[in-house]
C-alpha cells in the first residue's frame, strides 16, 4: 500500500470518530523545501512538534488538513496550534 493510500484510509477511520486519534506517520520522514511539508504524512514540522500535546479534537483538525492536502486544496501554511499556544500566530519558533 502506498503511502498516500494509507494516509488515505488512516483519515477515513479518523473521520468516523474513533477515540484515541491514530498518528499520521507513515515513517517516510522527509521534509518537502518547497511545501515545508514531510513528504510521507504531509504534516508541517509545528504540526509533527505539535503532536504529542494535541487532544483528540486538535489531532482531528490535523487530520483534516492532511485529507485537504491529500486532494489538493489545503493551504501549505494551514498549521494547528497546540494548546496554551496564541492562536493564528503562525509562529514558527522552536522549543
Amino acid at each position: 500500500m502506498s503511502e498516500r493510500a494509507l494516509l488515505m484510509s488512516l483519515a477515513a477511520y479518523v473521520r468516523e470518530g474513533e477515540v484515541n486519534v491514530p498518528s499520521p506517520c507513515v515513517a517516510v520522514c522527509r521534509v518537502n523545501p518547497a511545501t515545508q511539508q514531510c513528504e510521507g504524512c504531509l504534516r508541517t514540522l509545528d504540526e509533527i512538534s505539535a503532536w504529542r500535546v494535541l487532544d483528540d479534537e486538535g489531532k482531528r483538525a490535523v487530520w483534516r488538513v492532511i485529507e485537504q492536502r491529500l486532494a489538493g486544496v489545503a493551504p501549505v501554511d494551514a498549521a494547528v496550534d497546540p494548546p496554551g499556544s496564541e492562536s493564528g500566530s503562525g509562529s514558527t519558533s522552536q522549543g
